[in-house]
C-alpha cells in the first residue's frame, strides 16, 4: 500500500519543561490552579543544561509525531532567586540548541511576565520569569541578535496593561510574532473585569495588540464581543485541546472564532499529550461537545489549522513533509486520505519526517522515548 504524506505540522505553543508533568499532575484532584504549584515546583529545579537536555527529548517526541516547527512559550529566563545568568538570555539560548539538536524548526517567543496576578509583585519561583519592567524585558530580548526570536505577553495576570504596548511594539518593529494567553480561566476574567473594568481582550486592544501577528492562545472563555473584536482584528487563536481538558479549562469556541473572521492554529502547551492528529480532532470534538452537533470542521480545514496555519502564526512557511503508515491498527481500511490523517491516525503512525530536505526522524519512537526517559529522571532526582 502506498504510503501517506502530509506536510510537516506546527506545534504553536509548547511550554517545554513541561514534558516532565505528563503523569504527574493527573494523580488526584484539583484544578488549573493546584497543577500551577505542581509546575512551579518543576521550574524551581530547572539548570540551563538540564533545560537544554529535557527541551531536546521533548522536541524529539514532537518530530517524530510530524511536528516540523515549534512556538516555544518561554518564560524561565534567570536563576532561581531572580538574578540573571551571566548571559541573561542562557535559558533561552539552551531551548534553541535544543531545537537544532532535534532537527526541528523554532520560533522562541520570550515572554514578558512580571507580576503574580493583577497588581501583585512576582514572588517565589515567579521571580524567575520576571525582568521587573517591559522595558528591561525589551532590552534583554533585543540582546538575543537571533531572527528566530519572537515575543509573548504571558497574560493579563502577569503583564500590567500600561506595560503590554513596549512588547507589541517590539515585536511590531522587529517584523516578529507576538502570542499571548488569554482567558484560559474564568478567575482570569473575573479579576481583569474588577481591575480594569475590561474582558482580558478589551485589555489587549486597548493596549493595541491585536492584529494579524498576533496569536491569542485558548481563548476559552469568551463573551459575543470578544470573538467579534478577535475577529475582526485578525488574529490567530491557537487551541490546545488536550491541555485545555486536562487542566479542565473547558471548551473553546473554535468553529465561532473561525467564522468571525479568526485563523485557528494548534498547541500541545503542557504537554499531557503531544499528538497534533489528536488536537485537529479535538478542535471538531470540542466543537460536537458545546454544541451538540457534529461536522463543524472538514479534515481538510483541520489539516490546514495544523499546517498552513500553525506556521504562519509563527511567522515560519512551510518547509516538510511526513509520512503516515496507512496499514497500522488505527489507519487500516480509512481510506488514506485527508480523513485518515485527521480523524484515524496517530503520533504514534509517522514512519518519517523530513525537514528542509533532511530526514530528521527515522521511525525509530523508542528511541525517542528512551531519551525522554533519562531527561526527565535527571529533572527529577
Amino acid at each position: 500500500m502506498t504510503a501517506l504524506t502530509i506536510p510537516a505540522m506546527a506545534n504553536a505553543h509548547s511550554h517545554a519543561f513541561h514534558r516532565a508533568l505528563r503523569g504527574r499532575t493527573q494523580q488526584g484532584t484539583g484544578s488549573f490552579w493546584t497543577w500551577r504549584e505542581q509546575m512551579y515546583d518543576l521550574a524551581g529545579r530547572l539548570t540551563p543544561d538540564l533545560y537544554h537536555e529535557l527541551a531536546r527529548a521533548t522536541y524529539a517526541e514532537m518530530v517524530a509525531g510530524g511536528i516540523g516547527a515549534v512556538g516555544e512559550f518561554h518564560y524561565l529566563h534567570h536563576q532561581p532567586d531572580g538574578t540573571p545568568y551571566d548571559d541573561p538570555n542562557e535559558m533561552g539560548r539552551a531551548l534553541l540548541a535544543a531545537a537544532d539538536d532535534a532537527g526541528i524548526r523554532i520560533r522562541l517567543l520570550d515572554t514578558c511576565y512580571l507580576t503574580a496576578g493583577i497588581g501583585q509583585p512576582a514572588e517565589g519561583v515567579q521571580r524567575r520569569f520576571s525582568d521587573g519592567s517591559a522595558e528591561a524585558w525589551a532590552e534583554r530580548v533585543a540582546a538575543f541578535d537571533d531572527d528566530r526570536v519572537g515575543a509573548a505577553i504571558h497574560s493579563v495576570r502577569a503583564v500590567p496593561k500600561d506595560q503590554m504596548a513596549v512588547v507589541a511594539g517590539w515585536a511590531l518593529s522587529a517584523g516578529r510574532p507576538v502570542h499571548a494567553h488569554l482567558s484560559e480561566q474564568p478567575a482570569e476574567n473575573d479579576a481583569c473585569l474588577a481591575a480594569y473594568g475590561l474582558t482580558p481582550t478589551e485589555v489587549l486592544a486597548e493596549a493595541g495588540v491585536l492584529g494579524p501577528r498576533t496569536t491569542l492562545v485558548h481563548a476559552t472563555h469568551l463573551t459575543d464581543s470578544d470573538v467579534r473584536t478577535i475577529g475582526d482584528s485578525g488574529c490567530f487563536v491557537c487551541m490546545c485541546p488536550t491541555t485545555e481538558r486536562d487542566l479542565a479549562d473547558g471548551l473553546g469556541r473554535a468553529s465561532d472564532l473561525r467564522a468571525a473572521g479568526a485563523r485557528i492554529s494548534l498547541g500541545s502547551d503542557s504537554h499531557a499529550i503531544i499528538d497534533l492528529f489528536e488536537e485537529m480532532r479535538g478542535v471538531e470534538m470540542h466543537d460536537r461537545l458545546r454544541t451538540g452537533v457534529r461536522g463543524h470542521w472538514s479534515a481538510r480545514a483541520l489539516l490546514d489549522c495544523a499546517t498552513v496555519d500553525g506556521h504562519a502564526s509563527l511567522g515560519l512557511d512551510d518547509a516538510g513533509v511526513v509520512t503516515i503508515d496507512p496499514a497500522s491498527p488505527r489507519t487500516a481500511g480509512t481510506g488514506a486520505d485527508d480523513h485518515t490523517a485527521v480523524f484515524a491516525a496517530a503520533a504514534a503512525d509517522v514512519t518519517q519526517v523530513v525537514i528542509d530536505g533532511h530526514v530528521v526522524f527515522d521511525g525509530d519512537h523508542g528511541r525517542v522515548g528512551r531519551d525522554l526517559a533519562a531527561a526527565i529522571d535527571k529533572v527529577w532526582q
